[in-house]
């Protein structure tokens, strides 16, 4: 989920170890499904019962780190994991709710027309003001001095060439991404405050902190760190990938980022998608989000649909950082039930 939660669908391949201690594995979930929500995303017996008789479940996770915060949840759905799967490729239409403002998929490879949709206002950003070590918004030095220059703010329609800049600081950022490591054009480091952020080293950090995902999916951590030069494994081969962008809702203003969804299906019984953030203007420095929809042992027409994600922010560190945590959890949890019961009423409703 960066900032906003995020949902796909997964294959589950685990060669689960003893869990001494643990309640013995349901008769509604598969086994080594079991292992892992027990284990590593610690849901209790009553939860897991809760969820059977059709509740929505939710809980936050211990931070690995200062600046993190994680929560996961689940749910269990009347419908077949090919209509959630499918709907979710159709990310536009899925994702589309009061918090979701505008929303576009990339092409692959990706088109300035692309980014269409999204405009820049006001409440979005002002870079009038924005310096290095002082900006409205993430956006690496050389984009800062950058947009200083080329803005002319003496001129009229200084505001929409700055939003012209964005936007194609954006397309690069996501054409570089889809290129590889090292390519012309990637954010590499946020310098809108006095302390840098590197992006994607944070990214690489929640991955490791996250060992749940090659639980669940052997190899997926390193299709996910190598992308897009990977050597696909059994269980990753026919990964599907795409990107997006969004502009949501979060906080005291909107904020502007770009996803990396990568689904795979190849295993009837469970599928698996990951989320990660590969930009975010405001809030977050990294995030990384995994679903899980497992079919149900005894009902052939239900399938449990399972959330996890973990984000790091630096405002979460510092002064008041216990103060700010709990409002961002306690957030996290209300947007993540909001989300799971929205995305089982419109999977359980007849019109999809």
């Amino acid at each position: 989920m960066c900032g906003a939660v995020v949902f796909a669908a997964a294959t589950l391949v685990f060669a689960a170890s003893p869990l001494s201690g643990n309640a013995p594995a349901s008769a509604e979930f598969d086994p080594q499904l079991h292992a892992v929500l027990v284990r590593d995303l610690k849901f209790s017996p009553d939860e897991l019962a809760d969820l059977e008789h059709g509740k929505i479940v939710k809980h936050t996770l211990p931070a690995t780190s200062a600046g993190e915060v994680a929560a996961v949840g689940g749910v269990r759905i009347r419908a077949s994991k090919d209509r959630f799967a499918a709907a979710y490729r159709d990310i536009v239409q899925f994702k589309k709710s009061a918090s979701v403002l505008e929303i576009g998929r990339f092409s692959n490879p990706p088109q300035v027309s692309d980014l269409n949709g999204l405009t820049i206002t006001p409440d979005d950003f002002d870079l009038r003001g924005c310096r290095v070590g002082e900006c409205d918004i993430r956006l690496p030095a050389e984009t800062i001095n950058r947009i200083a220059s080329q803005a002319d703010w003496q001129h009229p329609g200084a505001v929409e060439r700055a939003a012209i800049l964005f936007k194609q600081l954006l397309l690069d950022n996501v054409r570089s991404y889809m290129s590889g490591p090292g390519a012309v054009g990637r954010i590499t480091q946020y310098d809108d405050d006095k302390t840098p952020i590197r992006p994607v080293d944070e990214f690489h950090a929640l991955l490791k902190s996250s060992p749940y995902v090659d639980a669940v999916l052997p190899g997926l951590s390193a299709h996910l760190a190598n992308y897009p030069n990977v050597s696909p494994t059994d269980a990753t081969a026919g990964a599907e990938d795409f990107l997006y962008w969004s502009k949501e809702k979060f906080g005291i203003a909107p904020f502007i980022s770009v996803t990396h969804v990568t689904l795979v299906t190849a295993n009837r019984r469970q599928y698996v998608a990951t989320t990660r953030d590969v930009y975010s203007s405001r809030y977050f420095d990294a995030s990384l989000a995994l679903v899980v929809a497992s079919d149900s042992l005894t009902d052939p027409q239900s399938f449990y649909l399972f959330y996890v994600n973990r984000s790091r922010a630096s405002a979460l560190r510092g002064s008041f950082a216990r103060f700010r945590r709990s409002i961002v959890e306690r957030r996290a949890k209300s947007s993540l039930e909001e989300n799971l019961r929205l995305v089982k009423s419109r999977l359980e409703s007849p019109a999809g």
